[in-house]
């Protein structure tokens, strides 16, 4: 029957020293492929007993909709989320594909093809000085883009003492400086901390920060039920400053997300495809920031595959929300799906409605040329 499964692939794909790029590969009888991603770097072994797990059951049960067996799946722990939403992404691809409608279709109708994005540029900056940092901004910039993200705080953590904070966070505070010097006073600029704050810390630096005019100020202390009131906090002086406040890129299905909706602590929240549950819940979470006037912004610094399933469900979305866009980290994030992706212009991607499914595929011959690693296999 042309609703079951041939084979369920776990891939891994290096990419960079430092990235691993891991997909989910589903084949339907009919020979029609499905791509998802599920890359946690440094997690691939984790990724693939929770694939030897839970992925024979599906390989056996599944019947042409993914929505049915999303409920069995397994999303405790984050190596669990990353495998169950990367083969949620697979299902829905295969499932447009054989229907011959994009991908959005199945995410309620793809209602806009225009989708603004930012650049993240931080993976591509090897040289971290304020000056390299300039420099590599420049790139994106004379592509055309609005909107630019950095890491800027390397090093820092909340553990450290005064003394060891202090030069790393005036570090970072030269970096940001940097950058928005060379892209101007109008483009905006967005900073990720990656939860190395303090929050005391963090309202210091946001406070130094103030001349830059920063869009945005990300993931600046960690997220736990314990640290909502300080979130909440940082938002109210971030919004004094005119500043978005930002986070909630790790949460995994809905209900990670509702104390901070409820609380009130974010502008924006930043639910990953690959993490937060696949296409269908990150859908249903949309709704719910809706429903509470908060930002949907897909966070979507990874691989292809997630960028193409993140751009489906941007255009399945009613408002103008900017996504992600991991900006030249690696030649192969175009080369591994045959240069197929839309590319930016003047910072919006163009969607082309006429393609099924997410619109492209991982490129075979890439893939052997990079010895891509076979983690888990079941059928064919």
């Amino acid at each position: 029957m042309p609703d079951r499964l041939a084979s369920l692939d776990l891939i891994a794909v290096s990419v960079t020293p430092k990235t691993v790029w891991t997909f989910v590969r589903a084949t339907g009888a009919d020979g029609v492929q499905g791509i998802g991603e599920a890359t946690l770097t440094g997690q691939e072994t984790a990724i693939a007993v929770v694939a030897e797990r839970a992925g024979p059951g599906v390989a056996q049960d599944y019947a042409g909709d993914a929505g049915a067996i999303f409920g069995t799946l397994p999303f405790e722990k984050i190596a669990e989320a990353s495998f169950s939403s990367g083969l949620m992404q697979a299902l829905r691809d295969l499932e447009a594909r054989q229907q011959g409608v994009p991908a959005a279709s199945l995410l309620g109708g793809m209602r806009r093809t225009a989708i603004p994005t930012y650049a993240n540029i931080n993976r591509r900056t090897l040289d971290r000085t304020p000056e390299g940092f300039a420099a590599s901004v420049a790139d994106p910039l004379a592509a055309g883009h609005q909107a630019f993200k950095i890491a800027p705080f390397d090093d820092l953590t909340p553990q450290l003492d005064e003394a060891d904070a202090r030069p790393l966070i005036a570090a970072g505070i030269a970096r940001i400086e940097a950058v928005r010097d060379a892209i101007g006073p109008e483009k905006r600029l967005m900073v990720d901390c990656h939860w190395r704050f303090r929050t005391e810390r963090a309202m210091e630096a946001m406070e130094a920060l103030r001349p830059v005019g920063l869009y945005w100020f990300e993931c600046a202390i960690p997220e736990t039920d314990e640290t909502i009131p300080d979130l909440v906090k940082l938002r109210a002086q971030a919004n004094a400053q005119g500043v978005l406040h930002t986070g909630m890129e790790m949460g995994v299905l809905r209900e990670a997300f509702r104390p901070y909706l409820k609380a009130g602590a974010y502008d924006v929240m930043m639910p990953d495809v690959k993490y937060a549950g696949g296409p269908d819940e990150t859908m249903r979470i949309a709704e719910e920031f809706a429903e509470a006037g908060v930002t949907f912004s897909p966070h979507n610094p990874s691989g292809p595959i997630c960028h193409a399933h993140s751009l489906q469900l941007c255009a399945a979305l009613p408002d103008e929300a900017v996504l992600e866009t991991q900006y030249d980290e690696t030649p192969l994030f175009d080369e591994l799906v045959g240069q197929a992706l839309p590319q930016a212009n003047g910072g919006i991607v163009t969607l082309d409605s006429s393609l099924a499914g997410i619109g492209v595929s991982l490129a075979n011959p890439v893939l052997e040329a990079l010895q891509a690693k076979v983690l888990w296999q079941a059928g064919a």
